[in-house]
């Protein structure tokens, strides 16, 4: 079968907020998480460090929604692998957009490090099996119209109010979150990411007999 493409996203980056989990029709769980990566540069006119925030909309089904619900909190670490869709709905008369990326049932969710407030990682190599979903949220340094920050360390701003696109039920795919299966593995430590005493766990969904 001829490949026409490939759609992966890889993002690092904080929870701005805590996860949203709700369940659709079919008792399946979604969760959505808004997660900030930034980039930080030095200003060649004035030599003082800059930082570039981006905010990215998740969208976590099945078990790796209910496990993000249950451990992850505001200013969260996580590592996401996942797919962008795009969607639209009309609001009042006009047609909006939203880009979202989506954390199916072959997609990752790494967590980098606890947060006040959270609750105990699962042991290692535990396995969860069910229907439940929650979301992850995100959380980074920014200044200055919540774009630019001088230094490192600083939270970012949520951006400015803009109209929120509906939750929705469909997003063109199946995901029968009653035949998934979640594996916790332990991860060596990301590049460029020095931890002390914490272990990074991998939350995974996995195709299989619950």
């Amino acid at each position: 079968m001829a490949v026409r493409g490939i759609n992966k996203v890889i993002l690092v980056g904080r929870l701005g907020k805590d996860p949203e989990v709700r369940y659709i029709p079919n008792g399946g769980a979604v969760a959505n998480l808004q997660v900030a990566t930034s980039e930080s540069w030095r200003d060649k006119q004035t030599g003082e460090m800059r930082e570039q925030t981006e905010w990215h909309r998740v969208v976590l089904f099945g078990k790796l929604a209910e496990v993000a619900g249950e451990y992850l909190r505001k200013g969260a670490q996580v590592y996401i692998e996942g797919q962008l869709r795009t969607r639209s709905w009309e609001d009042n008369g006009i047609t909006r957009y939203v880009t979202e990326i989506l954390v199916k049932t072959t997609g990752t969710m790494q967590m980098l490090g606890r947060v006040a407030g959270a609750q105990t990682q699962p042991e290692e190599g535990q396995q969860f099996s069910g229907q439940s979903q929650p979301e992850p949220q995100a959380e980074a340094g920014t200044k200055k119209g919540g774009a630019k920050t001088k230094g490192r360390g600083r939270k970012a701003t949520q951006p400015e109010s803009q109209p929120q696109p509906p939750e929705s039920d469909d997003y063109g795919f199946s995901d029968d979150t009653r035949s998934e299966r979640l594996t916790v593995t332990t991860a060596p430590s990301c590049a460029g990411h020095h931890r002390r005493d914490e272990d990074e766990r991998i939350f995974q969904n996995t195709s299989g007999a619950a």
